[in-house]
């Protein structure tokens, strides 16, 4: 009774197509447009969740209908939604419009953030390797913590009292 096991069996497919060592790199993706030539894409993090649609322009960002330095007013939150343009050298070539809801201001930076790069992506499937090394494809899943019943907040209890 003779089994073949591991690289016995391979041996036998080497002719078949799709079996085998694969020395090639692996496919690229397609690109993802709707029917006006934008690329769409939904990005979270906290409660805050970003639809948006990216578009060549002039790098101008709209976010709920006001620009990016209305909205988020502080430079740190400007500067870690262009993070993912600046990565990829494309500072100033993408329109982005998206609408954000939920969470507060520093989480719904970090769901635009993350937006932006999976639409980027998905407009030039080439940038992906790029935005998954950098982190930007990777939804952040840290959420806070509930709060426990008979603690103060989710794990500061009430403060002991010898007397």
């Amino acid at each position: 009774m003779s089994e073949t096991h591991g690289f016995e069996a391979l041996r036998q497919f080497e002719g078949v197509e799709g079996v085998g060592p694969r020395n090639e790199p692996p496919p690229l993706r397609e690109q993802k447009l709707d029917q006006f030539g934008r690329a769409y894409a939904t990005g979270k993090r906290k409660n805050a969740i970003a639809r948006v649609w990216l578009k060549p322009g002039k790098g101008n960002i709209t976010v709920n209908g006001k620009t990016l330095e209305v909205y988020f007013a502080r430079p740190v939150l400007r500067m870690m939604i262009n993070q993912p343009f600046k990565v990829s050298d494309r500072e100033g070539q993408f329109d982005v419009v998206c609408t954000v809801v939920g969470s507060g201001l520093s989480g719904q930076a970090g769901a635009v953030r993350h937006g932006v790069a999976k639409a980027l992506s998905d407009y030039e499937p080439a940038l992906r390797p790029t935005m998954k090394h950098n982190g930007f494809l990777t939804r952040d899943s840290r959420v806070v913590e509930r709060k426990k019943y008979g603690r103060k907040k989710a794990r500061r209890s009430f403060q002991f009292s010898k007397r």
